[in-house]
């Protein structure tokens, strides 16, 4: 897959999480412009063009994120915080993935910029209200019939 066009970058440090989550988009057929990162240093590096992405044209942005909270390396939270804090990427949506409704990261992710959140394993129709809350719908949901 050419790295041009990437609709959802998925960072997501757990194998079972990651794979519902692209399953969930695949039945939807939004997973062949998905690009799946483990840790929130990778998530950095493929954003602003770094490390093994160094070369990248990071103008090319995903049209939204979905950023596990609790990453290794870098976490979660310091991930979104430079998202939110470089003017490549900081309109970039935001939906960050958590374990639980209860979580307490939830209203710290919010105030950092995040646009929404989805409780794990994600449900397809929750993605879907994520993506419709954010506007995105047309852009990312939405396909043309072949």
């Amino acid at each position: 897959m050419g790295h041009d066009e990437i609709e959802i970058l998925l960072v997501e440090d757990n194998f079972d999480d990651a794979e519902l989550t692209i399953r969930a988009l695949t039945k939807s057929h939004l997973a062949n412009k998905l690009i799946h990162l483990k840790d929130g240093a990778e998530a950095l590096d493929f954003l602003f063009g770094t490390g093994v992405f160094e070369g990248r044209k990071t103008e090319l942005v995903p049209k939204v994120i979905l950023l596990d909270l609790k990453l290794p390396k870098v976490t979660g939270m310091e991930v979104l915080k430079k998202i939110k804090q470089n003017s490549l990427t900081e309109k970039i949506p935001v939906v960050v993935l958590t374990s639980s409704s209860q979580d307490p990261d939830i209203e710290h992710a919010y105030n950092l910029g995040a646009n929404s959140y989805i409780v794990k394993p994600i449900e397809f129709d929750k993605f879907s209200k994520a993506i419709s809350d954010l506007g995105m719908y047309w852009l990312v949901l939405n396909r043309h019939p072949l």
